[in-house]
């Protein structure tokens, strides 16, 4: 089976086995998750997003007990609470975090300076190039198939890897309807050194999402998800209720603070933890029609593996 990537720059970047991040997805990437990740070999990520400050740090600690590998944070960095998870990561030295939704600039040196690696998310070559001016060691590079926040350029997974990989010299991490597989080597022909995956690790056992939230994504179909909030940021959502009132809203020429208006608070909450699946805002990637099956976070990295080799060895032959 060919699945030595000692060699690999994501690999020995975060000192990890196998070139696979666990998203940091907020409502649904706990300790149980990321740790589980870790442990197989691929690296697990809190998503800070969904967590107050005390609440980071009990899932950090929860993590570093359950697990002796490196796992990460994912920070968005328009949070409000930013610099009380800075002191907090920082004081607990979590290897690495996954920054977004904002100028990398802003803390990445002072995390490196702790010995932090730093990884930003974009979704054009532009803000890569942007990254790597500001110190990154790596960027992910999200195609719009991706769940929750997208870029606006609405550029797919297939164009944009190879896009950023052109215009950057650091390592490049792949994500966006990528759930099995087949789907890590052709991101890896492509370029990319890893491979981020959220949609396949929410539909996973050790996932914190609600029950009722993962049934939904793997009875998803085709064409069950869209883009929407492009007046906002843009997001993509399962269809239902409350994507519906979005819909009619943007569809009559609704401005920014009336989408805020039906938006409300904790809309995310409400439906990817909480288990509203008519009045939630359920994000979710368009890889979710693929999806048949909740698993342990270990038989979907076996599985990655084993679908990635098995690929790679057909197309050798």
């Amino acid at each position: 089976m060919q699945t030595d990537f000692s060699s690999n720059r994501i690999a020995q970047l975060f000192g990890i086995q196998y070139p696979i991040i666990q998203a940091g997805m907020i409502w649904a990437s706990g300790w149980r998750l990321a740790s589980a990740v870790s442990q197989e070999g691929g690296l697990g990520i809190l998503g800070a997003g969904s967590m107050y400050p005390e609440v980071l740090k009990e899932h950090i600690q929860k993590c570093r007990a359950a697990t002796d590998k490196p796992f990460g944070v994912n920070l968005p960095l328009l949070y409000p609470d930013i610099d009380q998870h800075i002191e907090i990561i920082l004081e607990n030295k979590v290897p690495v975090v996954f920054t977004s939704a904002g100028s990398p600039r802003t803390w990445t040196s002072k995390l490196q300076a702790n010995g932090i690696k730093v990884v930003h998310v974009v979704s054009s070559s532009v803000f890569a190039q942007k990254a790597e001016a500001a110190g990154c060691d790596a960027v992910v590079a999200e195609g719009f198939e991706a769940g929750g926040h997208n870029g606006r350029e609405e550029t797919t997974t297939m164009v944009l890897i190879p896009q950023v990989v052109q215009s950057v010299s650091i390592p490049v991490i792949a994500a966006g309807g990528i759930a099995n597989g087949h789907q890590m080597l052709a991101a890896l022909a492509l370029g990319a050194e890893g491979v981020q995956i959220g949609t396949r690790f929410l539909a996973s056992e050790e996932s914190s999402a609600h029950p009722d939230f993962k049934k939904m994504v793997i009875e998803a179909k085709e064409g069950d998800t869209q883009l929407m909030m492009h007046k906002l940021v843009p997001v993509r959502l399962l269809k239902n209720e409350f994507y519906r009132r979005i819909e009619a809203a943007e569809s009559r020429g609704a401005d920014a603070e009336e989408l805020k208006e039906i938006l409300g608070r904790a809309r995310a909450k409400k439906g990817m933890f909480e288990g509203d699946l008519n009045e939630g805002e359920l994000e979710i990637g368009q890889v979710s029609s693929l999806l048949d099956d909740i698993l342990p976070a270990k038989t979907i990295v076996e599985n990655l593996l084993a679908e990635y080799a098995e690929r790679l060895n057909a197309l050798s032959a």
